[in-house]
């Protein structure tokens, strides 16, 4: 008797960069246990292309145009709570990767450890288990029981960022400029930073800004 022809694990690539879904689409084609079913560019096209296609294992950008991929996860799990989604990101920072996986994500990988790790973490994903590039999952435990930054402070943040006065952002949040001075202490604090300058380099490598 024949043996049972495999069945492909069905693939949804989300990014635009077309370069980079080009690169993914070459390594699947070499595999015979997958096939590229529909890729997407953006956040929105994603969710619908989930919806026309059911694929198997999605691998999901973050920063995209029309939305983020994190607010794509968390659409597509509410409709579709089986989804199994891979973040695939140039960001290593631990309150993103939190973020993704609080989102429904069930594997997280870095951009540069494609070639290497994505075929792997595939499979891994779609046989059910969880995989986590290790720099992140690092990362996410050293910072385990710190403090979270409110959702206040990353909006301070994130106005420090652009070159904001305490005065301007008070001015900005309604709020005093001694309220926007605790805020930076604070901040500072939790962040382990020198400087103003010094927090906003953290936050942004821990992925709790985005510029």
């Amino acid at each position: 008797m024949a043996a049972r022809a495999l069945t492909p694990i069905r693939i949804l690539a989300v990014d635009d960069h077309p370069v980079l879904r080009e690169g993914i689409a070459a390594l699947i084609a070499r595999q015979p246990d997958m096939r590229l079913v529909a890729e997407a560019a953006s956040a929105q096209e994603a969710i619908r292309q989930y919806r026309s296609v059911r694929p198997d294992v999605t691998l999901m950008d973050i920063q995209m145009p029309e939305g983020s991929g994190i607010n794509a996860i968390l659409d597509i799990r509410s409709e579709f709570p089986a989804a199994r989604i891979i973040v695939l990101t140039t960001y290593s920072g631990d309150v993103l990767a939190n973020r993704a996986l609080k989102a429904g994500a069930c594997g997280y990988l870095l951009k540069g450890a494609v070639r290497k790790e994505l075929i792997e973490t595939i499979r891994q994903v779609h046989s059910g288990a969880r995989r986590i590039d290790p720099d992140v999952a690092v990362a996410l435990a050293s910072h385990l029981n710190d403090g979270g930054i409110s959702v206040r402070e990353a909006e301070v943040l994130t106005l420090v960022a652009s070159g904001k006065s305490n005065k301007v952002i008070a001015g900005k949040l309604g709020l005093s400029e001694e309220t926007i001075k605790g805020y930076l202490k604070s901040i500072m604090v939790k962040l382990g930073a020198n400087d103003r300058t010094h927090a906003v380099t953290v936050a942004q490598r821990r992925g709790i800004i985005e510029l």
